[in-house]
């Protein structure tokens, strides 16, 4: 089963995400999400933080973290590949 999550953009309309993947760096946790009604939609990392109950929040990463992450999902993808 896939897993999916909704979020609001900025004008409050609700968005379906779809996790295709949660990946460690470094020791962060990290997920990659992909718009559900789109298909050539760019895919969104972020990281993956706890808040003060203990619950999985997603926070965005700046460039310098995001380039690295990117590399590591991109590794991940093609080894899942071969």
């Amino acid at each position: 089963m896939t897993e999916k999550h909704v979020f609001f953009d900025e004008l409050g309309n609700e968005i379906e995400f779809v996790v295709k993947a949660k990946f460690s760096l470094d020791e962060e946790d990290y997920v990659a999400l992909l718009p559900a009604n789109e298909i050539d939609a760019m895919t969104y990392i972020l990281r993956i933080e706890l808040d003060d109950n203990g619950d999985e929040v997603l926070v965005g990463i700046d460039d310098d973290e995001l380039d690295e992450a990117k590399e590591a999902y991109e590794e991940l993808v093609k080894q899942q590949l071969q």
